[in-house]
């Protein structure tokens, strides 16, 4: 008798320690996790609302890249209202990268050809521009080499068709005491050609833009072709060898009479790799996707081509951003996007085990004597075995035991053996079982 009342006491003490500890652990467990799903609910609802301006530099205000960053600007904002793209002038692809290096620009618009720093990455090759020569035709200009002793108007220093100029000077070895060069800005430059300021205008530029096709209207001036392309590879590799077709800026004349040998580069939009992954991401999405509503807006972007820019990033060795990756690689998802169900189960179930057991220990502490407690500890013995089973087979003679103690227990619960509660308790860990047993069951049948 006396040891019927002891064991009843240290059962009832045990229970008492028992229900002591779930309230000092549980209870600032539980007001824990439900502030922390608080603030990761607040911060998830703050960054989905978020906005996010980024500022893009271009070119001048007259050139095709200020008015390419103004369509792009629009298109963003029509299709991501929580993406705001800021334009900002400037002198060209040399300043461009000077902002990008100094963070004070998150875009920028480069010609291919441009030298940038590790820290700079493509997002997207955009539309080809050509060489243009642009002379009087009273200036006896026919070939490159006529250019020594005629004054010549560039684009600003810092531009990229500025460097180009001089790469062609190097290569056609003209004498520089003998060209009087003037770097001016595009506006500036077809103004002093129109005014015969000048004999000759270089600018790097695509096909049909409307500046140069107002300047050749006047027919005093003409398109000068430029050879030796694939010669001029040697030297700039990020060199293309394209052509000025003929009728290209009138069709009735035609202007250029014939089709003129020519070399061109790619326009490129690029950012920092510090830039959010998401954002580059979303932005390469919309310049592809809604491209029709981009050419609406800039004629020339009807010539950006997804295959070109994968096309380019292998030949020219420029490295894309990991936003822009994630987009190209669309087709081949990364390994949490592909496996993203199966770690989800598994994360569920782990959950389901750990509050389980957790409950179970408790339920076990106050229902000792209970029928259904013999079930229970069979389920987690099972469901321990089952992290370990190695073949098919034996998950499906475990299933069928799952079964069978289904079968089982509502027999007992139907003849009193246990109570509605104890059944109820029954099925949580049963369930959980289950679950384990089919995520083990997909594992296997993945490997």
């Amino acid at each position: 008798m006396c040891c019927e009342i002891n064991l009843l006491a240290s059962c009832k003490n045990q229970k008492t320690m028992q229900e002591s500890i779930f309230r000092k652990t549980a209870i600032p467990i539980i007001f824990s996790s439900l502030i922390l799903v608080i603030i990761f609910g607040v911060l998830w609802i703050r960054d989905r609302n978020r906005i996010t301006t980024l500022t893009l530099f271009t070119g001048s205000e007259s050139g095709q890249y200020y008015a390419f960053g103004q369509a792009l600007a629009k298109v963003i904002d029509k299709h991501n209202s929580r993406i705001k793209i800021e334009v900002k002038k400037s002198k060209g692809s040399l300043e461009n990268v000077q902002q990008l290096d100094e963070k004070k620009a998150d875009l920028a618009l480069l010609q291919s050809d441009t030298i940038i720093s590790s820290s700079t990455k493509a997002v997207s090759f955009l539309f080809p521009e050509l060489f243009h020569l642009i002379v009087h035709k009273d200036a006896n200009i026919n070939r490159i080499n006529d250019l020594e002793g005629k004054r010549i108007a560039l684009m600003p220093e810092k531009s990229g068709s500025y460097a180009m100029f001089w790469a062609l000077q190097d290569h056609y070895q003209l004498d520089i005491d003998q060209l009087e060069t003037t770097p001016l800005s595009p506006f500036e430059a077809h103004k002093a050609l129109n005014n015969r300021e000048v004999d000759a205008l270089f600018q790097v530029i695509s096909l049909e833009n409307p500046a140069v096709v107002q300047l050749l209207k006047n027919t005093q001036l003409k398109l000068i072709g430029i050879d030796q392309g694939s010669a001029l590879q040697l030297d700039v590799p990020t060199l293309e060898v394209m052509s000025i077709p003929k009728g290209a800026y009138h069709g009735g004349i035609p202007i250029p009479p014939e089709d003129l040998p020519g070399i061109g580069v790619r326009a490129v939009l690029v950012t920092r790799k510090q830039i959010n992954r998401e954002i580059i991401f979303e932005i390469t999405r919309i310049l592809y996707e809604a491209r029709n509503d981009l050419v609406k807006e800039f004629l020339p972007a009807a010539m950006i081509d997804e295959a070109n820019s994968v096309d380019n990033h292998r030949t020219l060795g420029f490295s894309f951003h990991p936003g822009a990756l994630d987009y190209y690689n669309k087709g081949n998802p990364s390994f949490i996007v592909e496996y993203a169900e199966p770690i989800g189960l598994f994360v569920s179930v782990s959950m389901l085990i750990i509050s389980g057991i957790w409950q179970l220990r408790l339920w076990l502490a106050g229902k000792q004597k209970n029928r259904a407690d013999l079930y229970n500890l069979q389920l987690l013995q099972m469901i321990d075995e089952i992290q370990t089973i190695e073949t098919l087979e034996q998950l499906a003679k475990v299933k069928y035991q799952l079964l069978e103690m289904l079968d089982k227990v509502i027999i007992d619960l139907d003849k009193d053996l246990i109570s509605p509660q104890s059944f109820q308790s029954f099925t949580f860990p049963w369930q959980v079982a289950l679950l384990t047993l089919h995520q083990r069951e997909n594992l296997l049948m993945r490997l």
